[in-house]
């Protein structure tokens, strides 16, 4: 079973989770205003982005080009990846490729461990993709034991480009941010994604 064909419910049933709900678990954390480069693309680009209303629309022009400003903040030394292939035990349904993962290695050429945030890309319903985020954040957390690089939090994000809801794994427990935020601004998307990476 793919990372795609987990619900919410089934992926909490199957591994186990615990799950706590709360309006954010995101707390006083710095805005970082984008460059000029990333202000004027959004402002340029998000109304097209709307419009063609697609996933890969969406991922193109919204989200990638945020991610790629969170590596450039810290200085390349983080990877990025988009559509990679990230099985890491198809026999419990942990098999299928991420929409867009970040690592702490600057390593470009192959996902190495830790990885820590996951991004799961929607058309339009968030909370449809809350499941396959969370199975994807589970993979990552086994990635990084099997890797002997064990973080103690696995970060998540389920998005729209122009609408973002966070979680965070800690063990067995999942949190859930029910708190959208939006673009524009993108600052406060900044601030959480590079502190989550930092």
């Amino acid at each position: 079973m793919p990372y795609a064909d987990f619900t919410l419910r089934r992926v909490k049933q199957d591994f186990h989770l615990t799950i706590i709900e709360q309006p954010t678990f995101i707390d006083n954390l710095p805005s970082i205003a984008p460059s000029n480069f990333l202000a004027s693309f959004l402002e340029k680009y998000l109304p097209l982005a709307l419009a063609l209303n697609t996933e890969k629309a969406r991922s193109e022009m919204l989200i990638c080009p945020i991610l790629l400003e969170v590596k450039e903040i810290l200085q390349q030394q983080i990877s990025l990846f988009s559509g990679n292939d990230f099985t890491i035990d198809s026999s419990i349904g942990l098999s299928g490729v991420c929409d867009f993962l970040i690592s702490r290695s600057p390593e470009q050429l192959f996902i190495e461990a830790p990885a820590v945030v996951v991004v799961e890309a929607k058309r339009e319903d968030l909370n449809s993709g809350l499941g396959q985020c969370v199975a994807e954040m589970i993979a990552v957390q086994r990635f990084n034991e099997q890797s002997d690089r064990t973080i103690p939090v696995i970060y998540g994000t389920v998005t729209t480009g122009d609408r973002w809801k966070f979680l965070k794994l800690e063990n067995q427990t999942v949190t859930i941010g029910l708190l959208e935020y939006t673009i524009p601004p993108v600052d406060k998307i900044l601030g959480i994604l590079v502190s989550f990476v930092s």
